[in-house]
C-alpha cells in the first residue's frame, strides 16, 4: 500500500497524485509540487488515502511542501502577470497579423514558463511571436493550439440545462461521445439539439448512457416483433424512460399502447446509425 493525495491545478482540471511525505492534508489546502512543466501550486481535492501499489500506477512524486502565505501571494502575483501577458500577446498577434484566437495564459508557479493557449482553424506559424514574447518576459514561452472543447472548458459558461458546463465544473478529462449514444437515447439527430456550445456532442450524453443501456436491456427496440395480451405486432415507438410502447398489430392498422412489462419479445430489433447520418454528423464527434 502507498499513501497518496489528489491535487488539481485548475477548476475542472485533471487530478494528479502525489506522496504527502507523512503530512496530513484536508481538502482545500494548497501544496507546492514539481510537475512535468515546472514547480506548481495546486489544491488538494483528495485527502490522504492508502491505495494498493501495482504496475498500473505510475511512480508518485512527493510534494515539495505545504503552501505558505508567501506562496499564495506569489500565486496572486502570477495571476496579475497572466492578465498582463494576455494583453501583450493580443497586441503582438495583431502586429504580426496572425490568424489565431488567444484563449488563456498560464504562468508556472516558479515563473519558469508562460503558456499561451489559442485556437485557429488552420496551423499557425508563431515562431516570430514566440521571439517577441520571450523578449518581453525573459522566460520560456510555450504556445499551444487547442480544440473547441478545450476552449469551452477554459472559458466556461452555462449549458442549455441552465447549469455550468460539465467540462468546466468537474470533468477532469473529456470522454468520447458518439452519435450512436444519441440514437440509443432516442434523441432527434438534429445538431442543434445534441451539441453543446462548443459545437460538439454534449458531454451529458456520455453521463446518461449507462442508464439508457440498462433500460435498453428490458425494453423492446423500435422494429421489434413482440407479443402482447391482445395480439402480436411490431414496435413503432418506445419511450425508454416511461416504458410505454406503441405497437402496430400484425393483423390491424390500429395501434395499441402498452407497458413494456406486458409484452414478450419474440424478435428484437437493433439500433443502427446509417452511413448518411454518420456523414452528416461526423464533425460533431471530433474532439
Amino acid at each position: 500500500m502507498i499513501e497518496i493525495i489528489g491535487v488539481r491545478f485548475k477548476q475542472g482540471g485533471k487530478v494528479y497524485y502525489f506522496g504527502p511525505k507523512n503530512v496530513r492534508f484536508t481538502v482545500g489546502e494548497h501544496v507546492i509540487v514539481e510537475t512535468a512543466r515546472g514547480v506548481e501550486c495546486g489544491e488538494v481535492v483528495i485527502a490522504n488515502r492508502d491505495i494498493e501499489k501495482n504496475d498500473s500506477i505510475p511512480p508518485v512524486k512527493d510534494i515539495i511542501r505545504k503552501a505558505t502565505a508567501n506562496d499564495m501571494k506569489t500565486v496572486e502575483k502570477n495571476h496579475i502577470r497572466e492578465k498582463e501577458a494576455f494583453k501583450i500577446c493580443l497586441e503582438k498577434i495583431e502586429y504580426r497579423k496572425l490568424n489565431m484566437h488567444l484563449i488563456d495564459v498560464e504562468c508556472t508557479f516558479d515563473n519558469n514558463k508562460i503558456l499561451f493557449y489559442f485556437t485557429s482553424e488552420n496551423r499557425v506559424d508563431f515562431r516570430e511571436l514566440v521571439k517577441d514574447l520571450a523578449a518581453v518576459f525573459r522566460t520560456r514561452i510555450e504556445l499551444r493550439q487547442i480544440g473547441v472543447r478545450d476552449e469551452a472548458k477554459i472559458l466556461g459558461g452555462l449549458g442549455i440545462c441552465g447549469r455550468e458546463f460539465c467540462c468546466k465544473g468537474y470533468l477532469g478529462e473529456f470522454q468520447p461521445v458518439s452519435i450512436k449514444m444519441a440514437k440509443e437515447q432516442g434523441l432527434s439527430l438534429n445538431p442543434s439539439k445534441i451539441s453543446g456550445t462548443c459545437g460538439r456532442l454534449m458531454c451529458c450524453l456520455k453521463h446518461e448512457q449507462p442508464a439508457y443501456e440498462e433500460l435498453l436491456k428490458i425494453t423492446p427496440k423500435v422494429g421489434a416483433f413482440v407479443k402482447t395480451p391482445e395480439c402480436r405486432g411490431y414496435v413503432e415507438e418506445a419511450n425508454l424512460i416511461t416504458g410505454k410502447l406503441k405497437i402496430k398489430p400484425e393483423k390491424s392498422d390500429v395501434p395499441i399502447y402498452v407497458d413494456r412489462s406486458n409484452v414478450k419479445i419474440i424478435r428484437d430489433s437493433e439500433i443502427k446509425v446509417n452511413k448518411e447520418e454518420i456523414k452528416a454528423l461526423k464533425e460533431l464527434e471530433d474532439s
